[in-house]
């Protein structure tokens, strides 16, 4: 039977490890300059390295996969979000931008070494409903300021910064002027600043890899009692998917009508006084109207809004981190590593994790003309494609072997890298000031860049396959589509790989009662138990492996979510078409 509280945890643990201070910075940024369209990276929702290493076997691909989503995690997460979330701050605040980033770190490392992932899930939930209560709170203030849906469409057409020149130099109209389009979703395939091809298909590819391969999500999908919790928690995540156009990107847009002078700046020099870059303002276009327009006592509401999302962006991240690292990556090394060993090389690897992140900082805060939301879906584009090819063909192609999928992984890597470090050794630049990154490269959108990667990246792991000795269909029983209905008993590849050797017991001196107070203290706050965990018998072990990996489901609650799951594509598919 499906609990509905346990469907509300996965659903709102889902959202909010999603929906960070990003989104609310990012979203809500580009909105201004550009209008609805970047709310279609809201509606397109769709552990792989345990699958591939199931359906592919040996090391490699699971090393590559552990250090691509780590490299990841920096790039895309870990310093985006302490960036967007830094911003609220300084501008409600006042202090240095390095200052916010301490602090929120400091607050956010607390729960999350001292409560783990059952600590984020529970905290998630709740952090959810403050957000959706402070956003819907403040997209009220913003219609209400602003006149009503009507007078908000036509007053951001003529939010036109009045400032447009510098040095004797006239900035060109295409800069300030809001966009004709701004108002539809589907935009010009060539000259569109989000092609609708690359919003359909390229944004599919970029969602194939996030939604079903990054170990942020997927262990919180894990974390659900059965197949029937798994679905209707992603299901009721998909709902709320369909908020962020309307308690984000509006009232985005909305912040250039009301400050249309610093979210629409074009010269540099009054850009660098607003917000402290050159590139543009319109990262600060939420936090603008947040501090602005609501009173004191909400605008307290929105900043604990901003903090949750913020911190439930990032605990995710890193106890998902931390387990890649230890796990995947410092086990291989040290396959007698204790437990209480492996706790600390993770917490000393996030430490790690998060000064690199500080330091990319800078390089983020001027990348794709100041629009944080497209430089964190740029990176994407350029690394993820490649996964989600090995992912699709590795599902629907029985053929695909691991010569294949890894070869397949290591060039579209090297592809994907290439454009994105010509892009940042050029500098993406500004409308004001293009970046002179040669067009042949950096001409190509990344949305459509996403589309060739993987192109790309299936060709070359459909060809090595072929070239290559076939997977045997013993080992592929219930793991590739023509074999899902498979009853005979699977041979797995990894039977073998990636053992770590068990590290004999030993008899612990350090009783609980023979501790100190501070090693009490040390071993509490490290989550270190000195409790042993009780021996299970074989039949035990076979018992709980059975109910972990039993995918069965009520037939009445099958239907219910199945049904709920049309209904969800039924109104992003009318979301869609509306705003088309």
């Amino acid at each position: 039977m499906v609990r509905l509280p346990n469907i509300k945890k996965i659903g709102a643990s889902l959202f909010a490890s999603n929906i960070g201070s990003g989104h609310f910075v990012g979203l809500a940024g580009t909105a201004a300059a550009g209008g609805i369209v970047i709310g279609g990276f809201e509606w397109n929702v769709v552990t792989m390295p345990e699958y591939l290493r199931k359906r592919f076997g040996g090391d490699r691909i699971r090393i590559y996969l552990s250090v691509l989503s780590l490299l990841l995690y920096v790039f895309t997460k870990i310093s985006a979000d302490m960036f967007s979330g830094a911003i609220f701050i300084q501008q409600a605040m006042g202090i240095n931008i390095y200052i916010a980033i301490v602090m929120l770190l400091s607050i956010t490392a607390l729960y999350t070494v001292t409560g783990g992932l059952a600590a984020v899930i529970y905290t998630d939930t709740l952090q959810t409903i403050i957000m959706l209560i402070g956003s819907f709170i403040l997209m009220g203030f913003a219609f209400y300021e602003v006149g009503g849906y009507e007078n908000f469409v036509a007053k951001y057409k003529v939010a036109i910064p009045s400032l447009v020149t510098y040095d004797n130099i006239t900035v060109p109209e295409k800069c300030y002027l809001p966009r004709s389009d701004a108002f539809h979703l589907f935009r010009d395939p060539i000259t569109g600043d989000m092609p609708w091809p690359g919003l359909i298909f390229g944004l599919t590819i970029i969602a194939l890899w996030y939604w079903c391969t990054d170990q942020v999500i997927v262990q919180r999908c894990l974390s659900a009692k059965n197949m029937s919790h798994v679905k209707a928690g992603c299901i009721m995540c998909g709902y709320l998917k369909l908020l962020p156009m309307f308690l984000m990107v509006f009232p985005g847009m909305i912040s250039r009508i009301l400050y249309t002078e610093e979210i629409a700046c074009v010269v540099p020099s009054k850009c660098k006084e607003y917000c402290g870059t050159e590139v543009g303002c319109t990262n600060i276009a939420y936090p603008k109207m947040v501090i602005n327009l609501m009173p004191d006592g909400l605008r307290g509401l929105m900043l604990s809004v901003m903090l949750a999302s913020l911190m439930s962006s990032l605990t995710s991240i890193f106890n998902s981190a931390s387990t890649l690292f230890t796990m995947d990556i410092y086990t291989k090394f040290r396959k007698r590593a204790s437990e209480k060993e492996l706790m600390i090389a993770g917490r000393v690897f996030i430490i790690f994790l998060i000064g690199v992140s500080i330091a990319w900082v800078p390089i983020l805060q001027s990348a794709q003309s100041g629009q944080l939301f497209d430089y964190m879906q740029s990176i994407t584009s350029y690394l993820g494609p490649p996964i989600a090819s090995v992912f699709f063909l590795g599902v629907f192609v029985k053929r695909v072997n691991e010569q294949g999928a890894f070869w397949g992984l290591i060039i579209g890597l090297l592809i994907g890298l290439s454009r994105m470090i010509t892009e940042f050794a050029y500098g993406t630049g500004s409308c004001v000031k293009p970046s002179n990154c040669p067009k042949i490269i950096c001409g190509v959108h990344y949305l459509y860049f996403a589309i060739i990667l993987f192109a790309t990246s299936c060709i070359i792991v459909l060809a090595v396959s072929f070239m290559t000795n076939p997977i045997a269909d013993k080992h592929l029983y219930r793991l590739c589509w023509s074999l899902r209905n498979s009853t005979e008993e699977r041979e797995d590849l990894d039977a073998n790989d990636w053992v770590a050797e068990e590290v004999p017991e030993k008899e612990d001196d350090d009783n609980e009662e023979d501790l100190s107070f501070c090693k009490k203290a040390y071993n509490w706050f490290c989550g270190f138990e000195n409790t042993k965990a009780p021996k299970l018998s074989e039949e035990e072990k076979k018992a709980l492996e059975e109910k972990m990996t039993d995918t069965s489901e009520t037939p009445l609650w099958r239907n219910v979510v199945n049904i709920n799951g049309i209904i969800l594509l039924a109104v992003a598919v009318f979301c869609h078409g509306y705003f088309a």
